[in-house]
């Protein structure tokens, strides 16, 4: 079996270098030849350039740049530069010393014993020759990077800057060992590709090619690319701005740092592109971004207000709709209201907002139109994925510490409420139904207001036509002859005011045979629940809707 470093270290961790040069192969016959003796040190070869031969005994290892050879102690070596090659053979050469520590029997304390002692005892001039290790670090650049500091490091008499190329060597010496290890000596391309992003997390404030990032790891651009965005998702240069940006609101938080400064520091070659990019990534500038998690901001979020609640933060204004009304359920009846339908609607001078957030209705609204009276946030989510709304709105406003407490008891909430009514469901079957004066609505199974809370969160079971119909629409219009075949054992329905001509024409399909017919309407299982609490997304809505279905149903 062929040996690992592990064999001749038994403790790795107790290397430390004893000496370090960069040698550089001539082409005069003196220079091509190198003679390593029999030393009582190990040392590690790392080929930087060219082309040779690593001849001991009656054997010989080829090297060329990217190798890596571990020569145990006690091993005589020639090495070769090649005459045929246009550049000169160039490696590192580090000498490792190895103590090991043993108990001594009489007094039982630790003491002691170098490897040249070991090697002295063990008479290590008799034995057989041992064999050369090849090991292999990646990415490349992480590997030069860390050896040419450790040489720089070397040459001083400072005791600290010493132990400092001491830690250094530990570092890369443990990564070194790691990749080499039996099970990971041939690394697949996800392998290589984990080691590469772990070094772009220690790297984006240097400069980062994918040209680089492929060669390290051997594979082409297409190739490395192709692979990089199937892990991450991202683009590699997508990625290293991400990791760029995440760091910079870190230093946006919890420094004093200058912007230009915090741009150079995560790696941005100017402020201008710095401010650009972070406002595409966070939808707000640096400086607001710092602003919002040092003060209290006073906001606007049309439709937004669950989110903004939840987190802690009252709104100036809230928002309602001549036929709607506003959204009770969220309790602000000491905030004033905007009326959104009025497309001419001002602020007035006593609420004007310092920062304004619209989502994906906002055109519907004519909301845009503000932009030029407060930075404004555009939320870029679909509703169904309200917690990366919640993330979102709390990055922006500086409340990312009050997530994870939001989120989590919304979901102790859905879970211990699914329990339940699968106790007392038990298959039953469930729709929900949005009535106007003109139109009947079926909302779906999958996406939508109600939909991933009623069917996914409490495990509710959704009638056959509803799965059949809706096919993963949020919602579909359905006519009388389609309404009779929604026999579902359970009804949820609300009632939508917006085209009523005159109060209670939205419920004058109860009138009709129809919907007299209906299952759920003869064993008394139809419920009436609030229209701007189920048709709204966000973590506030969601836990009403949980709570009138345990009310109606368990």
């Amino acid at each position: 079996m062929y040996p690992t470093i592990i064999q001749w270290i038994p403790k790795p961790w107790l290397c430390t270098i004893q000496q370090m040069e960069y040698i550089n192969h001539g082409k005069s016959e003196i220079d091509k030849r190198l003679l390593h003796k029999k030393s009582s040190s190990h040392s590690i070869f790392v080929v930087t350039s060219g082309k040779g031969l690593m001849v001991y005994t009656d054997r010989e290892s080829h090297l060329e740049k990217g190798m890596i050879m571990f020569v145990p102690a006690g091993t005589p070596i020639k090495i070769e530069g090649s005459p045929w090659t246009e550049s000169n053979l160039q490696y590192y050469k580090l000498d490792l010393v190895v103590a090991e520590v043993k108990e001594d029997i009489s007094d039982h304390s630790p003491t002691i014993i170098t490897t040249e002692q070991q090697e002295f005892l063990k008479g290590i001039e008799a034995q057989e020759a041992l064999p050369l290790i090849q090991l292999s670090y990646s990415p490349w650049s992480s590997c030069l990077e860390a050896l040419e500091q450790m040489l720089r490091q070397q040459v001083t008499g400072d005791w600290l800057e010493q132990w400092e190329v001491q830690l250094h060597f530990q570092e890369w010496f443990r990564a070194l060992l790691q990749q080499s290890a039996p099970e990971t000596e041939l690394p697949d391309d996800r392998a290589r590709l984990q080691s590469s992003i772990r070094y772009i997390g220690d790297h984006y404030d240097q400069t980062i090619t994918v040209d680089e990032l492929a060669a390290d790891i051997g594979l082409t651009r297409a190739s490395y690319t192709r692979q990089f965005k199937k892990i991450t998702g991202k683009l590699p240069l997508e990625y290293v701005n991400a990791v760029r940006l995440e760091r910079s609101k870190q230093l946006l938080q919890l420094t004093d740092d200058r912007i230009h400064e915090i741009a150079q520091n995560v790696g941005f070659s100017s402020e201008y592109y710095f401010g650009r990019r972070f406002k595409q990534y966070a939808g707000i500038s640096p400086g607001l971004y710092r602003r919002h998690h040092r003060q209290e901001v006073r906001v606007f979020a049309p439709y937004l207000e669950d989110f903004v609640l939840a987190l802690g933060v009252k709104p100036v204004l809230q928002c309602s709709h001549h036929s709607w009304g506003r959204q009770h359920y969220l309790g602000l009846d000491d905030v004033p209201e905007f009326d959104v339908s009025q497309m001419d609607a001002q602020f007035n001078l006593s609420n004007v907002p310092d920062f304004i957030m619209l989502n994906k209705g906002y055109d519907r609204w004519n909301l845009d139109r503000f932009e030029q009276v407060a930075p404004t946030f555009y939320v870029d989510h679909l509703g169904e994925d309200w917690r990366s709304i919640l993330r979102s709105t709390a990055d922006v406003l500086g409340k990312v510490n009050r997530v994870q407490d939001v989120i989590g008891a919304y979901e102790d909430k859905a879970m211990e409420a699914k329990s339940r009514l699968a106790r007392y469901m038990r298959g039953q079957t469930v729709a929900f139904l949005r009535i106007s004066a003109s139109d009947i609505t079926l909302y779906g199974d999958q996406q939508g207001y109600v939909g991933p809370v009623i069917y996914q969160d409490l495990g509710l079971t959704p009638h056959s036509r509803v799965q059949q119909w809706t096919r993963h629409e949020r919602r579909i219009p359905i006519g009388l002859d389609q309404l009779s075949q929604l026999n579902a054992d359970h009804l949820l329905i609300t009632f939508d005011t917006g085209n009523s001509a005159k109060p209670g024409d939205e419920r004058e399909l109860l009138d009709r045979d129809e919907w007299k017919r209906l299952s759920a309407v003869k064993s008394g299982n139809v419920y009436e629940v609030d229209f701007m609490s189920w048709m709204n997304y966000g973590v506030i809505s969601h836990g009403k809707k949980i709570e009138d279905v345990l009310r109606f149903m368990a």
